[in-house]
């Protein structure tokens, strides 16, 4: 993770510099609207896409036997539109976790897969929405960074609403928008049991996770070309401020708590491509400890290739 700062981001800059300023042709719009893809809240809408990389950094607290933790994530997904509202997406996330006084533990997570369906989009309201369903597939990751051996399922809702529809003397409110997510998570198995060395047996209980959060933008490519230019400079002009509100709430099986972090971050957007970083405050000691951070490079494939691979592989 701590490469973001040096080769990786250099040749992301330098790529975002020969970009055209000019709006995306086809991802993520409802209306005039630009929803641009966030970090941690997924997106409303079924694109083509790729981010590569995602990277991020947490510290953790001690909890029970886990020692406190240093947390980095390296993280590829890709998605793609099979119809114009149907698109499916693979990802595949390698930690790296360094405990307090002890080794360095490498590997990859459990791989994940989706499903989503965008059933309603309205230009007018600058409104969209679509149904999904995560999969966390068991027993693919390493079992040295703590892959779990059952699978999950997420099936969640998710939406975005522009505020371009607001009165003339609330225009500077037009640019907000919000984005978000609910969804429960439904492990495949509700407990497992293990045997020590000694016969002693332990229960470990998998509860369901409420799974929800919001994304507030205020997007400056709006306010420049649907509001009013106000003469915003180079690269400030393709700049979305957002906040995103990634939360967890345990249902059943002895959980019940929320953890959570509040993101504040910026997001730039050209043509092709889009540079985010955040930074990940913990609402609580369970959600980590002190302010970490995640960053991305993303790439708009059906903008890049708008005839080939980054159309539907049905339909038009």
């Amino acid at each position: 993770m701590r490469t973001i700062s040096g080769t990786p981001l250099a040749i992301a800059l330098g790529c975002a510099s020969l970009l055209a300023c000019q709006h995306a042709l086809a991802h993520g719009f409802a209306g005039k609207r630009f929803f641009p893809a966030t970090l941690t809240i997924d997106d409303p809408f079924v694109a083509d896409e790729l981010s590569l990389p995602t990277v991020s950094y947490q510290k953790f607290n001690a909890s029970g036997d886990e020692p406190a933790t240093r947390e980095t994530d390296f993280s590829v997904d890709l998605s793609k539109r099979v119809t114009e509202n149907f698109g499916i997406g693979f990802g595949a996330t390698y930690l790296q976790l360094k405990p307090q006084d002890g080794d360095t533990q490498r590997g990859f997570d459990n791989l994940a897969a989706s499903l989503k369906y965008q059933f309603y989009k309205n230009d007018e309201r600058e409104a969209i929405a679509s149904l999904g369903l995560d999969v966390d597939i068991g027993g693919s990751g390493s079992k040295h960074v703590g892959r779990e051996a059952f699978s999950t399922f997420t099936p969640a809702v998710f939406f975005g609403k522009g505020f371009g529809d607001l009165p003339q003397e609330m225009k500077f409110l037009r640019p907000l928008a919000i984005t978000g997510q609910l969804g429960v998570s439904i492990p495949s198995s509700a407990r497992s049991t293990t045997v020590n060395e000694d016969g002693d047996m332990t229960v470990e209980q998998h509860p369901n996770f409420l799974q929800w959060g919001l994304a507030f933008e205020y997007n400056l490519i709006y306010l420049q070309s649907n509001v009013q230019d106000v003469g915003l400079p180079v690269p400030f002009n393709r700049m979305v401020a957002v906040v995103e509100l990634p939360m967890s709430t345990g249902l059943n099986r002895g959980e019940s708590r929320t953890t959570g972090t509040v993101n504040p971050g910026l997001i730039w957007s050209g043509q092709y491509v889009q540079l985010a970083v955040e930074a990940q405050i913990p609402i609580n000691s369970r959600s980590g400890h002190g302010v970490g951070w995640i960053a991305q490079l993303h790439f708009y494939l059906d903008d890049i290739f708008p005839n080939s691979i980054g159309k539907p592989l049905f339909g038009k």
